[in-house]
């Protein structure tokens, strides 16, 4: 059992451990694009960082396997040998493999499997290990045995460094059964001993078959601070089919590993800039000078008092603002670390496809909010997958085109008022707009393609199981892509557009709000109750008259916006709330988009903007549909938050049924 402190520094390693293993991969990709020598020490220091924690925090299987991965490192490093696209590709795959032990780390699973196994064969291959049957032979006489004899003496001042003698023994019993001797003879007499330095030595037997490569994992953290031996009591006998397990076989695996990594897992911790916790202690400071100064009205203000007293509330006002933006920017991350994992999937979908893409990254230090952070990847992932399956075209097609081998990939972000938009675009075939509408007439979604424009025949992509690829892959051709990119970004309350222009390529637009937590919105009145509807949601208010509204089968109202007729939701019918406004033209309705759908929803009237601090509804009461939350207002009482994508939906179904 992990103890505590353990597991402790065991999740610290593995959030740093997995930043090394994104160094690796950023690197081994510049690697393949020519870079220079300095990136292979980089890629070295990363994966000896990985190997030296991962014997000091438990996980010996892991250093056992990147040491292997090291050593190649270490002679390509050495100009011993000289860096290909072939050993570019298995450190990737390393590196993918790796990724997969940390995740069953995290989950309390054993590290080792099958893809591991394979790829530690594969690299002891590439180091020239199993060429021959004869030199896997004599190397694995070496290599393996039933039972081991170590001997282990630390150098007097290993302490110091923080390395504790026992934890590596207890380290080591978990590669076997241990008869552990205590080597005495450097203990000096007890008025000369020093307690801060080791003054013993061990002789360990270790019965049971290990691998001298696991063992010495185990002591690599001490690696110049000791003396070490480790020898072969009785060397079994090699088995040429167990090292020449076949590498082809755990290729699923590795593509599941790369499948894994495209997705994006949420972190529990966040990594803060010093600056930034400066900033909130200075805050705090002055919040404590302006509260004694309020303090001093305990006892009532006189008239000769007032100024300083709207003087001590301004300052109250200012910092709490800026508290509150302090306390947002340590949420703030770039979404670089979105951005990131793209450069690999790009490179393997377009060798997959025969397909030469260049793929440009803009606007990497654009901050966003954590959790918005975490919650884009996958609709990202759809997108840049269709862009290189559907929009891209093959080589020979672009020549036929006009156009150069390479086809250009953009992905960019920028800060536009108060919301991100991050653009996904290429310069491919652009849209098929004959083959959605002739797949939409299939699908009995449109009549015909007559009278549609650009953007209502591209927004039809976006329909639950829509697509128009004749032959399903395991990229894309399902249908289950651009209907849950909008899900998702709406859930978010966000938006996405299409532009495109066939033969030049297309631009996918997400739109999101910087941060979950505070919403920009207006507020509005029905009956006695307050709802903030989100300001990003919004397109227009409107007053109607009663002649402007038209009742429809089933007890449904609609009214004429700009050349179509949307649905009318009357708040108050939907949230029960008594004594509000019936009348049309008593009211207000205000036309919001919300899944690339509108309707007017129907309320008494404004009664201002204001930005609401958002309070999950499900924590602290129960899940009610067509709210995403509640804030608390000026006045102490409590408003809802009106989740605009959810009454889309709603209104949706109530009109299938």
């Amino acid at each position: 059992m992990v103890n505590a402190a353990l597991a402790q520094f065991q999740q610290v390693f593995i959030e740093e451990s997995l930043e090394g293993l994104d160094t690796m991969e950023s690197s081994l990709l510049a690697l393949d694009d020519g870079g220079d020598a300095e990136l292979v020490h980089t890629i070295f220091r990363a994966a000896h960082s990985i190997k030296g924690g991962a014997a000091t925090f438990g996980f010996p299987e892991m250093s056992s396997f990147t040491h292997e991965a090291e050593s190649l490192l270490d002679e390509v490093r050495g100009g011993k040998r000289a860096i290909d696209g072939g050993i570019v590709e298995l450190l990737l795959r390393t590196v993918d493999c790796l990724r997969g032990m940390f995740a069953r780390a995290r989950a309390g699973e054993p590290l080792n499997d099958a893809v591991a196994e394979g790829l530690r064969g594969e690299l002891a291959a590439a180091m020239g290990r199993g060429a021959a049957a004869g030199g896997v032979q004599a190397r694995r006489e070496v290599d393996q045995a039933d039972a081991w004899t170590i001997r282990f003496r630390p150098h007097p001042g290993m302490l110091a460094g923080g390395n504790d003698p026992l934890r590596l023994i207890r380290e080591l019993a978990g590669l076997g059964e241990l008869a552990v001797t205590a080597e005495l003879d450097r203990l000096p007499a007890l008025d000369r001993l020093d307690p801060a330095e080791c003054h013993l030595g061990w002789t360990i037997e270790l019965a049971g078959p290990a691998k001298r490569a696991d063992i010495a994992a185990v002591f690599d953290w001490v690696e110049g601070e000791c003396e070490l031996a480790i020898e072969p009591k009785h060397v079994v006998a090699a088995a040429a089919a167990a090292s020449a397990a076949p590498a082809a076989a755990p290729v699923a695996d590795v593509a599941a590993a790369r499948a894994q990594r495209e997705t994006s897992a949420e972190s529990s911790t966040v990594r803060v800039a010093i600056d930034k916790i400066d900033g909130l202690i200075n805050l705090v400071g002055e919040l404590v000078i302006t509260q004694s100064m309020l303090d001093t009205f305990r006892d009532g203000v006189d008239a000769s008092r007032l100024a300083l007293l709207e003087q001590g509330l301004a300052q109250l006002a200012r910092h709490t603002r800026e508290l509150q933006e302090s306390v947002m920017g340590i949420r703030m991350l770039p979404i670089a670390s979105v951005f990131n994992r793209f450069p690999r999937m790009v490179r393997d979908i377009s060798q997959k496809l025969g397909k030469q893409v260049r793929l440009e990254l803009v606007g990497e230090h654009t901050e966003l909010d954590k959790t918005v952070l975490e919650k884009i990847g996958d609709p990202l992932v759809h997108l840049v997958r269709n862009a290189i399956d559907h929009g891209l075209e093959l080589p020979a097609q672009r020549r036929a085109a006009g156009k150069g081998d390479t086809g250009t990939l953009r992905l960019e972000a920028s800060h536009r008022g108060g919301n991100i938009v991050v653009e996904v675009s290429d310069d491919g075939a652009g849209l098929n707009r004959e083959a959605i509408v002739a797949k939409a007439v299939q699908r009995g979604l449109i009549a015909s393609g007559e009278g549609l424009g650009d953007e209502a025949v591209a927004d039809l992509i976006f329909q639950p199981g829509f697509s128009t690829a004749a032959v399903t892959t395991d990229l894309s051709g399902r249908g289950v892509g651009m209907d849950v990119v909008r899900r998702n970004v709406a859930d978010l309350g966000g938006s996405v557009t299409i532009r495109s222009t066939s033969g030049k390529g297309s631009v996918f637009t997400i739109t999101l709000p910087l941060t979950l937590a505070i919403i920009d919105g207006l507020t509005a009145a029905v009956g006695e109750e307050r709802y903030i509807v989100p300001l990003v949601s919004i397109v227009e208010s409107i007053q109607l008259q009663r002649e402007a509204i038209r009742t429809v089968v089933g007890g449904g109202e609609l009214f004429r916006f700009r050349g179509d007729y949307l649905p009318v939701i009357r708040l108050h019918e939907l949230f029960g709330c008594p004594d509000a406004v019936r009348a049309i033209d008593e009211g207000l309705l205000i036309v919001v988009e919300g899944e690339g759908a509108r309707v007017g929803l129907f309320v008494d009237g404004l009664i201002g903007q204001q930005q609401a601090v958002v309070k999950s509804l499900e924590a602290n009461y129960r899940r009610v549909s067509g709210v995403s939350g509640a804030t608390i207002l000026a006045d102490g009482s409590v408003a809802l938050i009106v989740d605009v994508a959810g009454m889309v939906r709603m209104q949706s179904r109530r009109k299938v049924a």
